[in-house]
């Protein structure tokens, strides 16, 4: 039986798993709405803009690492989609954008918002294509959804009014193949090869990326059989608890001392599944082993001695077998006792009553991960919060932390939050804000209260631009008038959505404030006013790059910052 283009987008989608579309209603869009009022596989969740919309189908691919969708109607709607887009698109997630078109016979004479939306796509997706007729529609959905999985990306249909309404004549086929990309076994030589290298070193580091999800067990077994130590990107932080032996933190500004330095003290650096984009932190000298399923990434950011394409969990099962124990603990306990020392300097500068009067940003951090249930997925936004939240954040292992992590986005956050918490809303989702990234998309809120999406809003309330404060310190600037700005009182703004709202000005109110919002049942805001001259702690300071801080401090308060 012929079903319309709406109803079979709307089934084949149900059939592979998808639970939600988000999106915001109008024109070109209405069969489509209507088709999925119509059934109860899929739930629509209208959000208040719609780059909300496609940051929420890309928080869900990249939690999942399966399909999820977002749609915006004809010219802006589907325009509007593109920013939050580049979420799936530089973190590798597998979203289906949908937009709608202008009818074919107004195609060509600039009619009202009609726009060239594969032109306007094209950058930010692996496949884009315009759906012309209902005839063209089902291999052109199974070919989008192939593609989004195959290369782990955004794919993107225009579907004009004039055709989403309309029968098309068969079904999609072939749908047990539409699923994420299966994991790469590596050439049995390389591992050979590695296996001889590692047991001729002495001092190994590893170096953990997101590649390692799913395989961290067999990661750590190597370690532990190497006497190596473990360092990992911000995306990988969430694999293990914090207080795992090995598991001695990052690199870079969102990293530690210990880290940094056991890449480099290493005789041999093994990347395991990252493509970690600050190369200045990496062994530049050849020291370098890489294993990726993704071989163009393989080289790109240190030089590797040996590059293994392959994903690490069969990489790491065909090794382990072939290398030898080591014994020698010596430059594990060295990184060991780095490690307890910077811990001790973080725990210090996490200590609520460090000041009487002002909540510094690392005690916030601190104190609501150890708040947090044991489960809960935090939502970083991009800024000084990333930094705050990468070096004092003390996940449990089944925490999950997701972040902007490649777009390196601001107000990306809460919407991303919100398709998160669609997948259950049993689950708690944290969204870490700081002040300007919150009210960039603060409209997704009011998505979070209609659709009962209980997601908890921490605001890091330092009335300025953090992280561009920072970066123009250390350029021995003084900062500019653009990064300091006023804010709404954000308790008041949760309570005028009818929901609850608290605030937390001075050490003393910080526990009391976190709990109460941890324990509202529904969507909740906490306005923490944080100390905006903390700096982050940074793994090592040059003299020189201290005294540009302080070039610019002076300089502020001399044109009377």
């Amino acid at each position: 039986m012929a079903r319309t283009v709406a109803d079979a987008l709307v089934t084949t989608l149900a059939e592979l798993g998808v639970r939600q579309i988000f999106g915001v209603v109008g024109d070109a869009l209405n069969p489509l709405t209507d088709a999925i009022r119509r059934q109860e596989a899929i739930e629509w969740i209208g959000v208040r803009h719609e780059e909300g919309a496609a940051l929420a189908a890309a928080g869900q691919a990249k939690l999942t690492g399966r399909l999820a969708v977002c749609c915006g109607t004809t010219g802006p709607g589907g325009n509007h989609l593109v920013a939050g887009l580049y979420e799936a698109r530089k973190d590798h997630a597998p979203v289906l954008a949908i937009s709608g078109g202008v009818p074919a016979a107004q195609r060509g004479t600039d009619h009202l918002q009609e726009d060239a939306p594969d032109l306007l796509f094209r950058d930010v997706s692996v496949y884009t294509q315009t759906i012309t007729a209902p005839e063209q529609a089902a291999p052109v959905l199974r070919q989008a959804i192939a593609e989004a999985y195959g290369k782990r990306g955004v794919a993107h249909l225009n579907i004009p009014a004039d055709v989403i309404g309309e029968k098309m004549p068969e079904d999609v086929s072939s749908l047990p193949v539409l699923r994420p990309r299966p994991e790469v076994t590596p050439d049995p030589a390389d591992i050979t090869a590695l296996a001889g290298e590692i047991n001729a070193a002495g001092k190994i580091a590893i170096f953990a990326g997101e590649g390692c999800r799913g395989a961290i067990d067999r990661v750590m077994a190597l370690a532990d059989r190497i006497q190596a130590t473990v360092a990992h990107t911000f995306r990988a932080k969430d694999m293990l608890a914090y207080d795992h032996p090995r598991w001695i933190g990052g690199v870079g500004l969102i990293g530690g001392a210990p880290g940094v330095d056991a890449l480099n003290d290493a005789d041999l650096v093994l990347m395991l599944g990252s493509d970690y984009p600050y190369n200045e932190f990496l062994p530049q000298d050849g020291r370098v082993i890489q294993i990726d399923e993704r071989a163009f990434a393989i080289g790109r950011r240190a030089a590797v001695r040996l590059g293994i394409v392959g994903s690490v969990g069969p990489a790491l099962a065909a090794l382990l077998p072939l290398v030898a124990a080591k014994t020698d603990t010596a430059f594990f306990e060295k990184a060991t006792k780095a490690r307890a020392s910077w811990d001790a300097m973080l725990d210090k500068r996490a200590d609520p009553l460090r000041s009487a009067d002002v909540i510094h940003p690392p005690a916030l951090a601190r104190m609501l991960g150890d708040l947090a249930p044991r489960d809960a997925v935090f939502v970083v936004d991009t800024g000084a919060v990333t930094l705050w939240q990468g070096n004092w954040l003390r996940q449990s292992g089944q925490q999950r932390i997701l972040g902007s992590f490649n777009n390196a986005a601001v107000g990306t956050a809460l919407g991303r939050a919100n398709g998160i918490a669609a997948l259950d809303r049993k689950r708690p989702v944290i969204a870490v804000c700081g002040d300007g990234g919150f009210t960039m998309l603060i409209g997704e809120f009011m998505t979070s209260v209609e659709h009962g999406l209980p997601v908890k809003v921490v605001v890091f309330n330092n009335r300025t631009w953090g992280l561009v404060d920072l970066e123009m310190k250390q350029a021995a600037l003084p900062a500019a008038s653009g990064t300091r700005f006023p804010n709404m009182d954000f308790a008041a703004y949760a309570r005028a959505c009818g929901m609850e709202g608290f605030t937390a000005r001075r050490p003393a109110e910080l526990e009391t404030a976190i709990r109460g919002l941890l324990a509202s049942p529904g969507p909740a805001v906490l306005d923490v006013f944080v100390d905006p001259e903390e700096l982050p702690s940074m793994p090592h300071i040059e003299p020189a790059k201290a005294l540009k801080f302080g070039i610019g401090k002076l300089r502020e308060l001399l044109t009377g910052g």
